[in-house]
């Protein structure tokens, strides 16, 4: 199944959360400003939503996405107020696949977590609440795997500012 023909049926079947979709376009030729969209086509859901949405993206029987591929986070820059949530889902059977974004605000970074419906998810909100200084509520392991307990910010936003020394060490 094509993009189009997977979005026809997430509206068809009222995913929960989904509030719509973007694809590749060219610039307008009329508007200077207008440099088109790169990239991947990707359905936007609602982040308090993504959980219900990737259960019904499972279970549906026409789409079937078994596998959560991937989960992380973007800072597309410092003055923007929300981070992006990146998802790849996957179809072994259908072999199709599907990206899904999800605007969560800086000022709150909070959405619930997905480890229930696939476990795969559970590293990838570890690392992406460690980098992005996301909260997953309930997920069943929030501890560090990539930096010190006591590390101060999330070294990928853009608004970082890197510490010069940790604990007497320095970091430049």
């Amino acid at each position: 199944m094509d993009f189009q023909g997977i979005h026809d049926r997430l509206k068809a079947i009222r995913a929960p959360g989904l509030a719509g979709a973007d694809e590749p376009r060219k610039p307008d030729p009329k508007d200077k400003k207008d440099k088109g969209r790169a990239g991947d086509s990707f359905v936007l859901v609602d982040p308090e939503r993504l959980p219900e949405f990737l259960e019904v993206c499972r279970d549906d029987e026409r789409l079937r996405f078994e596998l959560l591929v991937d989960l992380s986070a973007t800072d597309p820059s410092k003055d923007d107020p929300n981070l992006w949530i990146d998802l790849a889902l996957l179809s072994v059977k259908f072999r199709h696949r599907l990206a899904v974004k999800a605007l969560v605000p800086k000022a709150k970074p909070e959405l619930p977590s997905s480890v229930p419906v696939h476990r795969a998810a559970q590293w990838h909100e570890r690392e992406c609440a460690e980098m992005f200084g996301l909260v997953f509520r309930g997920h069943p392991d929030p501890r560090h795997i990539l930096l010190p307990d006591d590390w101060i910010g999330y070294p990928m936003r853009k608004d970082y500012e890197f510490p010069k020394e940790y604990h007497g060490i320095s970091c430049e």
